[in-house]
This record gives C-alpha cells, structure tokens and sequence, in this order.
C-alpha cells in the first residue's frame, strides 16, 4: 500500500496545481476557522469549483477547521460546516474537541482527520480519539520513526505525517511567541513567523550591549528552525505503516508547490513500482533545492536533532532558481505558449520549464509577445500576459524559472 500524498492548496491556484502535479490529495482552509489567515484561502464558491477540478482527477480534498474555538466561534461555526459539507468536501481536519464532537453529531459519515495542533506524541493518545470518532491522526512533528511504527503497531486507524516543509519552534505549531511579540494569534490562524526574525543575545544588566554567537553580521535566527525533508526515507515511513505524506506549506508559491509534489510523486512511483531495488534518484534532492527553503532536517526522525536541527547564521533562506511565469494555455499547432508572468524576465534569459509529468527542458527567450501580439523585450508587470514559443509542448500549470 502506497502512501496518500497529500499536497497544500493555499488558493484555488494551488489546488489546481497540486492536482495536476501528481497529488492524490489536497487540504485548504475556508476563510474561517482555519490556522493560516494569511494564505489565499477559499470562499465557499471556489472551494466547490476545487472540490469538483480534485474529483474529476480521481484526487481528495480536506478542509481544514483546526483553530482552538471560542465561544464566540460557536455561533457561527455549524452555519459554515453545512456550507463546506455541502460543497462535497472528504474530510476535515480538526484539533478542538468541541469542534469534533459538532461535527459527529451534524455528520457522522464525514471523515475526522485529527491535526497536529492536539499534539498526538503516543499510542494511548491515539488510542482516546479513535474512540471520540477520528479516522486519522495527523502525528506530531516530534515522533521518531520507532515511536510512529509503534503508535501504528497499537491503534487501528490511518496515520499521517509530514514528510515536507516548514518546522515550528513551538511544539507541534502550538506557538505563544507570535501572540506576545505581534499581538498575532498563531493558534488562531494569525501567525506573524516571529521564530524567523533575527534575534541577537543581550545580558540582563547590560542593556544595548549584544553579546556575540558566532554568527554573521545578520543577525542570529537562534528560534529558526531548519525544514523538514524526508524523501530519502520513503521506504522506511512506508514499512513503518503511514498512510499520508504531508507537505506542509499553504503559503508558498505555486512553484513551490509543482516542484515538491513531483518530486514526491515521481519518488512515490518508483517506489511502487519495485520497492525491493528502490534508489534515491539524487535529482529529486536537486528539484526540491531549486525553490526557496531553509537548509534541510531530516527533524525527528531517527531521535531528537538538537542543535542541527535549527538556522543559527546567515541568510536564513535560500534558492537556486526563481519562478518566472506560468502556462495558461499552449497552442499545439503554433508552438506558442500564453503565459501569465510572476517575476520579471526578459528576452535573451535563459528558461527551464517544469512540466507536470517527464522531463522538463530548457531554452532560450528569443521572442516575445503581447497579447496584441506586438513584440516586447520585457515582462516587467505583475501577471502580465504575453505570448512566447516554446521549444516543446507544455501542458497549463507548466512553470517557467530561471536561475538566480
């Protein structure tokens, strides 16, 4: 049994790329009661034309209401779980007991999907809310791969985890750093990234005199932690019994979005096609390099990471390539592409195209179009759209990126 992969869908955009790029499942926020206010979100009306793009490819979708509710909350929150149950959602992913014990109650038959913000960290725990009516638990960040093959071994019911993505200094993302310096709600979907500012050492009783940690002029990002990469261990989470790799990131790029999930899934099919002879293709690590991250952990894994597992120097995120446009339509008969641009380039740039499925290609700008179809020499405008040819066909959703 081959593991779901499960992709981020910040915005209708995003769905549809993770779909297209080889995910078998997507998970979203409704613009209500879910814990990443910043993310693009979906309305009611987008998250149905989602759900329907997602099904008509065979993929899942799960909403996600995992705040930690007020009272205030609770007037409001039964009017919006008929509206996504209504928009033919698969699951929702939940953290508040009050919230799980609603949703039995107005539909028993929706799938629960327990989020990491109830800190799961053993069996017994797991144990507790399969009883209160959870198929799934998405495990804390936290467990090693013994401990998850344990919690598997006692309990039976679907186990998720994250294999992709950002770390939080906070135990599971149950962040109070961000509510104390921002004044931002982190476990109420407000979180302001607090653990990713600088920081520098100061002694109690000399005030203005930062003391020195070995680190750049930069500054320290001694909260930071480094993301997670799991993609060399596919086989060991697999034997382990997990049900669902999960890629963290709802506010990142399309681009970021198309790069891991390919990679993910190409690793993923080769796995299933022979697990006895499986290898790591080391063009996996070089796709997943290619979009902005932090250096890479493999977190809990195989024991507590200590003090590798965080960013103390330096520019704290890194790339080698940046997004330059994506596909909106190519015409098969020309060789033109409509592309809608995203950072600037220019004729003359050097292109690598990522394409859903195969082998991306390279070449050159050497023409440039308007939609009038007068020649251009830039593309300067925010979602500017012109049209290019292109050396092979490329599918809507491909990706246009250029080295940095």
């Amino acid at each position: 049994m081959i593991p779901e992969l499960l992709a981020p869908a910040g915005n209708l955009e995003k769905l549809k790329v993770a779909v297209t790029y080889g995910a078998d499942a997507v998970y979203l926020g409704g613009r209500h009661f879910s814990l990443r206010a910043g993310a693009g979100n979906f309305d009611v009306n987008e998250m149905a034309e989602g759900i329907r793009f997602a099904h008509q490819r065979g993929a899942r979708v799960y909403v996600t209401v995992n705040i930690f509710a007020h009272n205030r909350d609770l007037v409001t929150l039964p009017e919006y779980l008929q509206s996504i149950y209504s928009a033919g959602v698969d699951g929702v992913i939940l953290s508040d007991p009050g919230i799980i014990d609603l949703v039995r109650q107005m539909y028993p038959e929706l799938a629960i999907h327990l989020s990491t913000q109830a800190n799961t960290t053993n069996w017994a725990a797991a144990r507790f809310w399969k009883k209160l009516g959870v198929s799934r638990i998405v495990l804390a960040r936290e467990l090693s791969l013994e401990e998850i093959r344990e919690i598997k071994e006692r309990v039976e019911l679907d186990l998720e985890v994250f294999v992709h993505g950002a770390m939080c200094i906070a135990y599971s993302g149950r962040c109070l750093l961000s509510s104390y310096l921002a004044g931002r709600d982190a476990n109420q979907g407000d979180c302001a990234q607090s653990c990713r500012w600088r920081y520098r050492l100061v002694e109690e009783k000399r005030p203005g005199q930062y003391l020195p940690l070995e680190e750049d002029d930069r500054g320290s990002y001694i909260l930071g932690s480094r993301d997670l990469c799991l993609i060399e261990h596919i086989p060991e989470l697999v034997r382990a019994g997990v049900n669902s790799f999960k890629i963290e990131g709802r506010m990142k790029s399309a681009h970021y979005v198309a790069t891991v999930v390919k990679s993910y899934r190409e690793a993923l099919n080769a796995y299933r096609k022979d697990p006895d002879n499986y290898r790591l293709d080391p063009a996996w690590l070089e796709e997943i390099s290619k979009v902005s991250h932090r250096e890479y952990t493999k977190g809990f894994l195989f024991g507590n990471p200590g003090p590798s597992g965080q960013h103390y120097a330096g520019e704290i995120y890194r790339r080698s390539h940046s997004f330059a446009a994506i596909i909106r339509n190519y015409d098969q008969a020309s060789g033109m592409a409509l592309v809608e641009q995203r950072n600037n380039f220019a004729l003359g740039d050097e292109m690598e195209i990522l394409v859903p499925a195969g082998k991306n290609f390279r070449q050159r700008i050497e023409h440039l179009y308007d939609q009038e179809g007068c020649p251009v020499e830039s593309a300067p405008h925010p979602r500017q759209m012109l049209r290019l040819p292109l050396a092979k066909p490329a599918p809507p959703y491909s990706i246009l990126r250029k080295r940095v």
